[in-house]
Parts: structure tokens; C-alpha cells; sequence
């Protein structure tokens, strides 16, 4: 017997279309909507496996409007399912407003396991422990990068970027950072799949023609650390007792960093 579920969250292949589940097709199928971020990109999902539900736009820009016309459809009994373009939605995708909408209105959600970029990429790439931390998009200033660059430096961060913007991203990350060694993956799952795990000095060279295709990239940890480093500053101030705002203030006074990114390590290091 199977649960009935009043809102499905259904990952979507990331470029091979052969990866979607079976029971992502079956729900698919089943509800009697679906919420996508574009419906051409989802039009040619569906196509491709015979399937006829009537596909709604949901992105960033509407969803405060959508999230009506959703519980509208919900309270009359009807079934939607939500897909990103690629990959598992909310996963640096639109979703977050109307979930929270429908846990307090009542209704019943249910996510189905699927595509994801990072974990596919994780399993492909080399690394010790299992611990990482992943940011989404980088941001566009250098300022906001070199800051993220050095918060994380203990930590496998990883992070999306445009092939626009990857070289100049990365050219920014070595200023901070010195040469150190990346992974960096493109095209996962599709034709022209490529990763490249080597110091920053390598893989600029090796892209220094330029880039193509949805990227994926992760800084391994410095091997070395100085007085400089945040997390060790945060467990010193901690151990003196000072609480996880008063250190995210101190210190982003004192190095001109994000406020909000310190507070957020300070929650995540234990003394």
C-alpha cells in the first residue's frame, strides 16, 4: 500500500534524462499539477516520457502569488508536485516560501530522493573525512568571495558558479587562499562530463581558454593555518565565554568580515 501525499518535491535529472526514478515518473504521472521553474524546460521531461500533466510556472519572482493558487488547488482535493529545472528542488532553488505555507496549513508533503549535483559530484571526487560545507552560488564580489574563502579554509567548501565567472572566481579564491588544490566538475552526468582535481595553478592553465557547461567545485582544506584563521579565533573567544553573537561582532570588527557568515561558524564550532 502506498501513502498518498498532498504536495510531492520530485528531483529531476541534472542532464542524462535516463536518471529520473521510477516513482518520480509514476508521480509525474499521478498529481494533478506540476510547479516548475520554466515549463519549456519541463515540457521537454515530459515529452520525452509521454507525460500529460498540466505544468504551472514557479520561481522566484512569483512564488508569493503561486502559493495561493497551489492551496487553492489543494484545498479542492488535487495533488502538485514540485521540480526544479535540474536536480532536487530547494537545493539553490525556489520552494522554501510555499513549504512553509503548507506544514502550517496542514497539508501533507513529501520529498522523493533523486538527482543532485553536489551528491553526485561528492561521490566522484577524493576526500578525507565526510564533513563539507556548501554555500550555493558564489557571490559576485571579490570581497564576498575572499571572506568565504577564508571562513571555510578548514572545510570542504563547495560551491556553483557560471562558466562566465569560474576563472575569475577562482583567480580570486588563489589571492586568498594561495595555490591550493580544487575539484572542479562540468557536465555531470551529460556527453562532455569532465572533472579535474589539482592546485588552483593547474586548473587555470588547463581552462585558460575558457569553460563550458554547469560547474561544480569544491576547495579542499589549507594544510596549514595561522593566527588568521576564524575558527580558531572563534573557539579562543569561546573558551574566554563570550556567546556566538557578541564573538560574530567582535570579530567582524576587528577583520572586516561578514557578520552574519562568523555567527553562522560560531554555531557550527564546539570548544
Amino acid at each position: 500500500m502506498v501513502r498518498e501525499f498532498d504536495f510531492y518535491i520530485v528531483p529531476t535529472p541534472i542532464g542524462n534524462l535516463s536518471d529520473i526514478t521510477l516513482r518520480a515518473l509514476e508521480i509525474l504521472k499521478r498529481v494533478d499539477y506540476i510547479a516548475c521553474e520554466d515549463t519549456r524546460t519541463t515540457q521537454k521531461l515530459l515529452n520525452h516520457y509521454n507525460i500529460q500533466t498540466k505544468c504551472i510556472s514557479y520561481h522566484k519572482y512569483n512564488e508569493h502569488e503561486r502559493v495561493e493558487l497551489f492551496l487553492s488547488y489543494l484545498s479542492e482535493g488535487k495533488k502538485v508536485a514540485l521540480v526544479s529545472d535540474a536536480g532536487t528542488p530547494m537545493i539553490c532553488d525556489p520552494g522554501a516560501v510555499i513549504i512553509e505555507e503548507l506544514i502550517s496549513n496542514g497539508y501533507t508533503v513529501t520529498a522523493l530522493p533523486g538527482a543532485c549535483a553536489v551528491t553526485t559530484f561528492l561521490s566522484r571526487i577524493p576526500r578525507e573525512g565526510e564533513e563539507f560545507t556548501f554555500i550555493g552560488f558564489m557571490p559576485r564580489s571579490e570581497k564576498q568571495i575572499s571572506e568565504l574563502a577564508s571562513l571555510y579554509a578548514k572545510n570542504n567548501l563547495i560551491f556553483y558558479e557560471s562558466p562566465e565567472r569560474i576563472l575569475s572566481t577562482l583567480k580570486t579564491i588563489k589571492k586568498t587562499r594561495g595555490n591550493v588544490k580544487i575539484a572542479l566538475a562540468r557536465e555531470l552526468s551529460k556527453l562532455f562530463e569532465e572533472v579535474v582535481v589539482n592546485d588552483l595553478d593547474f586548473v587555470l592553465k588547463y581552462y585558460s581558454n575558457g569553460i563550458k557547461g554547469e560547474i561544480v567545485c569544491m576547495i579542499y582544506p589549507s594544510k596549514t593555518s595561522d593566527d588568521n584563521d576564524i575558527e580558531i579565533k572563534i573557539r579562543n573567544l569561546k573558551i574566554k565565554g563570550f556567546k556566538d553573537k557578541e564573538i560574530a561582532v567582535i570579530l567582524s570588527t576587528l577583520y572586516d568580515i561578514n557578520k552574519n557568515n562568523v555567527y553562522q561558524v560560531a554555531l557550527n564550532t564546539d570548544v
